[in-house]
This record gives structure tokens, sequence and C-alpha cells, in this order.
């Protein structure tokens, strides 16, 4: 039975309570229009689950530090910035269920507000010279945006492999968690060993989370977002991947020109996503999903029992059983 996300913060409850309160005092500012617009953003937070796994990290290899709550902060403020800035690219009017930053301060502010949380997470390290911090993060981010550069070359061919998927996944989604784990244990211990192992299950995680998200696109019962949303933007997930090699030359093809050229007409994105129902390409992603979780328990157990590795254990189950 998966754990609400209130039980599985009981060790780092006082911690989190600390984090939010250091999180909020670095939006504040003299500008009017930024104030509020980093008001608008702070009362609209998602789950922070980025924050959480560096905390539980750092508490599972030694204890949460001022170091901790500089990466916790850090981590927070770079992954929102990516969201502002994704959702510009992407044109995206919501996020959270509510109206996005561009959606009411156009692109140009958006883009400004995503620099700005930027600079302010940047200003973090190098105040309190967190030099180790900086480079984890500056690695991830090079992967992010590497991630998102190959996605955007093979998104225009609709050729993507699984592999080039899996790599894709990697760069984009699990290199800021894997960088999270990583940090988080660097602040409360030196051993590089420790310190790359929990990288790995940070990055485990990752790719665990994102399969979770390609499967809602698709409908499963638990649904989270609506239909189709990756095959109106042309993406190219593990269980279109899959259903695509299973499928006959003709029928390939066919779908293929739909993603194409009539990703905007909801009829033809109802058929894509029938076909890949059918075609037995949701049990495969899942199995996979299951797979990288498998393998991050594994990881995990290498650690003494303790209430820290029980709640990342719990928090692992949360993020890829999540109903949304």
């Amino acid at each position: 039975m998966t754990k609400s996300l209130n039980t599985i913060k009981h060790p780092i409850a006082e911690e989190l309570k600390i984090f939010e309160k250091r999180f909020q005092s670095t939006l504040e500012s003299t500008v009017p229009l930024l104030q509020k617009i980093n008001t608008y953003i702070f009362q609209r937070k998602g789950k922070q689950m980025r924050p959480m796994f560096v905390l539980l990290s750092a508490q599972l290899c030694g204890n949460v530090n001022e170091a901790t709550y500089h990466t916790a902060t850090f981590v927070e403020m770079l992954h929102t910035a990516t969201l502002i800035h994704d959702d510009v690219v992407d044109d995206a009017n919501e996020r959270r269920g509510v109206d996005s930053v561009n959606a009411l301060w156009k692109n140009k502010i958006a883009v400004i507000i995503g620099d700005y949380w930027i600079a302010q997470s940047l200003l973090i390290c190098l105040k309190n010279k967190r030099f180790q911090l900086l480079e984890i993060f500056s690695h991830a981010v090079k992967e992010i945006i590497e991630g998102e550069l190959l996605q955007s070359e093979k998104t225009r061919k609709l050729n993507i492999k699984e592999d080039i998927y899996f790599e894709i996944i990697r760069q984009k989604t699990a290199s800021l968690i894997a960088a999270s784990c990583a940090a988080g244990v660097a602040s409360s211990t030196a051993d590089e060993g420790i310190i790359e192992k929990m990288k790995l299950f940070g990055e485990k995680i990752g790719i665990a989370f994102q399969i979770r998200d390609d499967l809602f696109d698709f409908g499963t019962d638990d649904v989270g977002k609506p239909l189709g949303i990756d095959i109106k933007e042309k993406k190219m997930t593990l269980p279109l991947i899959f259903a695509l090699n299973q499928a006959s030359r003709s029928e390939r093809k066919k779908i293929i020109n739909i993603v194409k050229r009539h990703n905007d007409k909801p009829e033809k994105v109802n058929e894509v996503i029938e076909f890949v129902r059918t075609s037995g390409g949701l049990e495969y992603a899942e199995k996979a999903m299951l797979a990288y979780r498998a393998e991050a328990f594994e990881i995990l157990h290498t650690f003494p029992p303790s209430a820290a590795r029980e709640s990342l254990e719990d928090l692992v189950t949360f993020v890829t059983e999540r109903k949304k």
C-alpha cells in the first residue's frame, strides 16, 4: 500500500519547515512585480519531492545541516526555473492546474523570472562557498539541456529508438533527481563512493518516474493528466515506441503520419492511444518502470535500516504509483 506524502515526510518534518522558511526568504524582493510573481509561484508550489530526496539522503548517510538546507533550496529553485522555461518553450498555459507564469505575464517576463530563479540559486552556492554543490548541479543542468536538444532533434524525424529514449529521459528527468540525492549525501559525508552510489539510486528513480509519467498519457485507470498530451507534442514515449516496434510496416507508417501531421485532431490522437493500449505498450512500459524501481531498492538496501531509509523507499513507491 502506498503511503501518503505526509507519512513519508515524518522523519524530516521539522527539517522541511526550516527549508520552507529558507526557501521563501530567498524570494523576497524590493521590485514589486518580481515579489508578486515570486509569491504567486511559491503559493502554488508542487510536492517538493526533490528537496525531500535531498533531506532524506543527507539523513540516511549522516545528518541534516546548513549545507543540506542550501542544497534543498538550490534544487527547488533550479527545478522551478526549468519548469517556468519549459512552459514558455511548450507554450503551456497551465502548470499544476493553475495559470502558468507565461499565461499571466507573457513569455518575456516568464523567461526573465526563470533566469532570476537560476541566478538566485547560484548565489546561494557562491555566498556559502558550496562549490561541490555547484559542480554537481552544473553537470545536471548540462545534461538537461543536452537531453532537451536530443529530444528536439529526434522529434523532427520521429525515429527515436528505445536506447535513445532512455538516454533522453536519463538526461532530461533523471539527472536532476540523481543530483539531488548525490548533493544531499555530499552535504553530510565526504565519502565519494557513497555519493556516487546515491547518484545512481537517484538516476534509477528518475527514469522510473518518467516512465510513470509516460503511462498517464494513454489513460490508465488512475490517469492524472489529459490524454494524448505527449502525442500532441510529438514526443516518442516508451509505450508508443514499443507499440511501433510491434506493428506492421503499413501500420507503423500510418501511426507515425498521424503523430506528424494530425496530432492536433482529437479523434486521431485517440486512434494512437487505442493503438498503444492494444499493443501491450502499457504493460511493457510498466514492467520497465518496475525493473528500474527494483534496481533503486537494491541500492537503497545496501544501507543499514533506518527511518530515513524507510521513507526513501516509501517515496520511491509513491513516485512510481502516483496518481498525477
